[in-house]
């Protein structure tokens, strides 16, 4: 099976930042992407847990992006205009897909 390199960029970030991030994406031409609830987990500032809170404002969200190897700076500079200032890991990996064309 043929298949195509790509970067898979996940982004974690305040749940009251993400339609900041994917306005952002959007603007930057990224067509497609992933959102996951986080559901906690364990960083610098030490554990934490989205149980028993009442609303989004302090739960955190992954957004799942891939994108073409040359399609990767763009992405990146556009999450981290929002990333930047706000609590958010980037990730990047190496990954491949199958059809190319939808990436």
């Amino acid at each position: 099976m043929l298949t195509h390199k790509a970067k898979r960029v996940e982004i974690t970030i305040e749940a009251i930042m993400e339609s900041r991030l994917t306005n952002a994406l959007k603007k930057a031409g990224v067509t497609g992407f992933t959102i996951l609830p986080v559901l906690g987990g364990s960083g610098r500032s030490g554990a934490w847990t989205r149980a028993g809170e009442i609303g989004r404002a302090s739960g955190m969200v992954q957004v799942i992006c891939i994108v073409r190897p040359e399609r990767l700076e763009v992405l990146l500079d556009a999450a981290f205009e929002v990333v930047e200032k706000h609590i958010g890991v980037v990730s990047i990996v190496d990954c491949e897909v199958l059809r190319a064309e939808r990436f």
